[in-house]
This record gives structure tokens, C-alpha cells and sequence, in this order.
């Protein structure tokens, strides 16, 4: 039942790529980051105001920077850089790196179909992100790594934090400080560092960018965070990164319709066995219970 309900985030997740590609590609990282959090933090703050307590204030501002302040400038960084359905399908290996951090940090081992499955993904993601086959970027590249990271790390500091503060308090105010922190960079960024890339902003606003804006703070970040939060205190880590096979989905049909980016039917084939591959290990241990339940009341 979660796993269906965690691929509802990840899918509007999956469309952050083609929709900034779309409306505006030339805008800021940092400041489309602080576009999208704070004021969905606020939104949902309005909704149910909260206040952490004092002692609570530094996890929350530790999680604001991991989970929303990097998370969400890797995030831009990857959509102004790497083909938006590429970068959808990317996301499907966020389930290696949660494990391998389970692993290395927590000393959980994977089960066997987890690692066959997370090798099957690091291959087919070898085989996708050839260069001489498709146009990446390094900038690109190291965005897509770090951003998988920030999940994992990020998500696993949800779950220890929601333990001690209510989980609608981490969600607000991890987007409120996380998007303060990031519009403080991008006027320091605007001020002194790289003025010209604000120039855009002189521009007068059009309708599509402003319609790009109202999903990306509404459906795409108060919406999804609220549930993303909400599951984390239902599902493990690992679990729920298994849910981002939505992810792709929506970064390659938001790509074709938005965009009409093409591929190579080839190319299509490897991002669906990456799905799959995604996948397998819930449906596997689905099946393993099934069977076991079954076992049981013969």
C-alpha cells in the first residue's frame, strides 16, 4: 500500500526537469530552489502554524540544508544541464546509493535480490549515460550524484528527527529555513558573485513561467513533501526510494510533451529495464510473503 502511495511524490518529483527546461531554463538554480521551498513552506505553515521548540532548531536548520538548501540546487543544476528524461531516470538509482549508505553507515547488508538489483541498475546506467550517445555534462553528472545523496541522507534525518518533533513541523519548517537559506544565496549570488545571471529576471514574468512556479511550489513541493515526510514515519529509507520508479515516468512523458525530446528505441529499452529492475526487489518480497501467508493456512 506505501509503496503506491510513495510513488505519488516521486512522480511529481519527476517532472521538476522538463518543467524548469520548459519555462525557465535560463533562470538561476539557487533562486529557482528558493522559489519552490519557501514558499511552499509558508503555504503549509499557514495551513497548521507550528514552532519548533528551542532545543529543536539546529536539527531542523541541519535538515533544511541537506534535505532542501543542497537537495534543491543539485536539483536546478541537473535540470539546466542533462536532458530532462535522463535526468528522471537518473532518480531510478537513488536505491543503490540507500543502500550502499544502510550498508557502509548503519551496517545493514542488502538482501541478495537488492544488490542484484542495484548492480543491474549501475550497469543499464553505464550503458544509458554513454557520452558518445548521449549529451551530458560533468556539472550535470556530479548534480545527479550529489542530489541521489542529499536523498538519502536527508530522508534518514527526517526519520531520526520525526522521532523527538512532530513530523508536520519537520516538514514546514525544514522548507521555510531551507528556503530562507537558499534566497539568502542567491542574493549574495545576484550581488556579488554573478549579477549577469539575474539579467533574465529583468524581464517581465510570462504566463507559463508563472504557471511553472504554481506547480512547482504546490503540487511539486508542498503536496509531494507533505506525503514524502508523512510515509517516512511508515516506511524505511530504502523502502521508499524503491517508490521513485515514478520518477523517470515523469521526467520521460513531461520530456516528450514539453520538450519533444527523442530517443533511440534502444535508449527507451534501458530506461524501462531500469524501472523494472527498480521495482523487482518489493515485488519479489511481495511475492515471498504471499507464498509464506499461503504456506501458513494450508
Amino acid at each position: 500500500m506505501y509503496i503506491f502511495l510513495a510513488m505519488i511524490p516521486a512522480f511529481l518529483w519527476g517532472t521538476t526537469y522538463a518543467v524548469t527546461k520548459y519555462a525557465m531554463p535560463d533562470w538561476p538554480p539557487i533562486l529557482l530552489g528558493a522559489l519552490r521551498a519557501l514558499p511552499a513552506g509558508l503555504v503549509l505553515w499557514l495551513v497548521k502554524p507550528s514552532l519548533p521548540k528551542v532545543g529543536q532548531w539546529r536539527p531542523l536548520l541541519l535538515l533544511a540544508l541537506v534535505n532542501i538548501a543542497l537537495f534543491f540546487a543539485f536539483i536546478f543544476v541537473m535540470a539546466v544541464n542533462l536532458p530532462a528524461a535522463i535526468a528522471g531516470v537518473g532518480m531510478v538509482s537513488v536505491p543503490v546509493v540507500a543502500l550502499l549508505y544502510a550498508w557502509l553507515v548503519k551496517g545493514q547488508r542488502p538482501a541478495i535480490i537488492q544488490a542484484i538489483c542495484a548492480l543491474s541498475l549501475v550497469f543499464l546506467a553505464w550503458l544509458l549515460f554513454d557520452p558518445q550517445e548521449v549529451s551530458l555534462t560533468l556539472i550535470g553528472m556530479v548534480a545527479l550524484f550529489a542530489s541521489m545523496l542529499c536523498i538519502v541522507v536527508g530522508s534518514a534525518l527526517v526519520q531520526k528527527f520525526s522521532l523527538h518533533i512532530h513530523w508536520w513541523t519537520v516538514l514546514t519548517w525544514q522548507l521555510i529555513l531551507g528556503g530562507g537559506l537558499l534566497a539568502c544565496a542567491a542574493i549574495v549570488q545576484a550581488l556579488y558573485f554573478q549579477p549577469h545571471a539575474y539579467a533574465v529576471l529583468q524581464e517581465p514574468i510570462a504566463n507559463q513561467q508563472w504557471q511553472a512556479i504554481v506547480w512547482l511550489v504546490l503540487p511539486n513541493t508542498a503536496v509531494a513533501y507533505s506525503l514524502y515526510v508523512w510515509l517516512l514515519g511508515r516506511m524505511s529509507v530504502v523502502e521508499f526510494t524503491f517508490g521513485t520508479i515514478a520518477n523517470p515516468i515523469a521526467g520521460i512523458v513531461t520530456a516528450v510533451l514539453l520538450l519533444a525530446e527523442t530517443y533511440q528505441g534502444w535508449q527507451y529499452a534501458l530506461m524501462m529495464a531500469m524501472i523494472v529492475f527498480s521495482v523487482a526487489p518489493q515485488g519479489v518480497q511481495l511475492l515471498r510473503t504471499r507464498w509464506g501467508n499461503k504456506k501458513a493456512s494450508i
